[in-house]
């Protein structure tokens, strides 16, 4: 029996993407917003990161400001929150634990995709996508759309018509059309529609006569990789249902670990910039702490306004080694410190800073002899933070000029939290019964 045989059981790739992720979960603890055009403001509600369908159809853009909504948003009744990352993580965990049991197979791709590795007929695997988004549905309370092809690249498309095409029913599946049909299909669709492929490229490719998806998955390969790469290369084979790019199980490590935020307000004193990097030293260095890794080498920056015509722009960075590879709270801000407040000018108005770990490694791989681990190293000052942080709350407990309380006046500005009601006990939903 050949491949295209719907009959045939074979392997095949399915995207589950969670619809309008950060909406949706909005959605999940607030009811009334449903119908409603919302979207999701990102750092320092700055710019539109996530939009409801019915905000679409206002004709907002992913990345327009919300200063420029506000005004307008009252009259098309338009509704916004600031970006609750507690919550959207810990419902996008919840979701790839639930896809776990429907493949070994698995690759967490984002917050809100995942691959999976299916077998079985046509049929079987329509079915199970469609169990699939029941079973979201129900334990966790998310929509999501499930593409299914025989690579990733025709799974992301298949995904994005499920989403398009209310008919389909949130599932799509391209072995459930014949050859003619997947080529009209993307004879349809402009380059840009494929994975990958941004607006510079598709303005490469239009000069090369490539216009549709259609006219890419037939384009010579070896022309591709010469005017462009081999990952475009992968791409067109992938096109052509050559499965390029093989489901990649989870890193037990991250290569580098950065922890950067907007100011709500500018630092302009040394003395708010060096409290600055002591809590973002301590918040990366306790990253490391829970994926059990330590950290070779740092990197600080900070940087003012491009955009503001009153002052000129000026950047800071600088970086520091550690000789034993380390996730100790203590030499991360002292390292933080050392490396960037000789480069910090007071009255500079900076709205952004951050610290970047690189050099990550798993903790215990290289152990020194006791004398020369500091003392603060020995008795786990890095775990007692970390216990009392998750008992009593992350502002409960830190070192320094970082053991505060209140939140100082450049903390991350976020005037429509909603509550972190899967994570927080005192913030918990509550059900009424009538």
């Amino acid at each position: 029996m050949s491949d295209t045989d719907p009959l045939t059981p074979r392997r095949r790739i399915a995207l589950v993407d969670v619809n309008n992720c950060y909406v949706s979960c909005e959605r999940l603890f607030d009811p009334t917003l449903e119908g409603r055009p919302v979207v999701v403001l990102s750092n320092n509600d700055g710019c539109v990161v996530a939009r409801s369908a019915e905000a679409k159809a206002l004709g907002i853009q992913m990345g327009d400001p919300w200063f420029k909504l506000a005004a307008q948003a009252p009259a098309w009744g338009l509704e916004y929150r600031s970006s609750n990352y507690e919550l959207y993580g810990d419902l996008s965990r919840r979701v790839m634990e639930l896809l776990a049991r429907y493949s070994a197979w698995q690759e967490t791709y984002s917050i809100d995709e995942a691959f999976l590795g299916l077998r079985g007929t046509t049929a079987e695997l329509t079915a199970r996508a469609r169990d699939i988004r029941a079973a979201v549905l129900k334990h966790v309370g998310l929509p999501v759309s499930v593409g299914i092809a025989s690579s990733k690249t025709l799974a992301k498309l298949a995904n994005h018509g499920a989403k398009r095409t209310p008919a389909l029913g949130g599932v799509a599946n391209l072995d459930a059309y014949t050859p003619d049909q997947v080529t009209r299909i993307l004879e349809s669709l402009p380059t840009d529609e494929v994975w990958g492929v941004a607006g510079r490229t598709k303005k490469r490719l239009t000069e090369l006569g490539i216009h549709t998806i259609a006219d890419l998955r037939g384009a010579d390969p070896g022309l591709i990789r010469k005017k462009f790469s081999v990952v475009m290369q992968r791409t067109v084979y992938e096109l052509r249902g050559i499965d390029c790019l093989p489901l990649e199980p989870p890193s037990p490590t991250r290569e580098q670990i950065m922890f950067s935020r907007s100011f709500a307000t500018p630092v302009s004193t040394r003395a708010e910039m060096e409290r600055v990097l002591s809590v973002y030293a301590q918040r990366a260095a306790g990253r490391l702490r829970k994926q059990h890794s330590v950290a070779r080498e740092m990197t600080c920056f900070a940087s003012t306004s491009p955009y503001d015509p009153t002052h000129p722009h000026e950047s800071a960075a600088g970086g520091a080694s550690f000789p034993i590879p380390t996730d100790d709270p203590v030499e991360m801000v002292k390292a933080a410190t050392a490396a960037l407040m000789p480069r910090i000018r007071e009255g500079a108005r900076y709205v952004r800073a951050g610290v970047m770990l690189a050099g990550i490694r798993p903790a215990g791989a290289d152990t020194p002899l006791d004398v020369f681990v500091p003392l603060h190293d020995q008795r786990g000052l890095g775990r007692l933070v970390d216990d009392v942080g998750r008992k009593f709350g992350s502002a409960s407990i830190g070192l320094g000029l970082a053991g505060v309380k209140g939140a100082p006046i450049w903390s991350m500005k976020r005037e429509r939290l909603s509550k972190r009601a899967t994570t927080h006990w005192d913030e918990l939903a509550l059900v009424h019964a009538r």
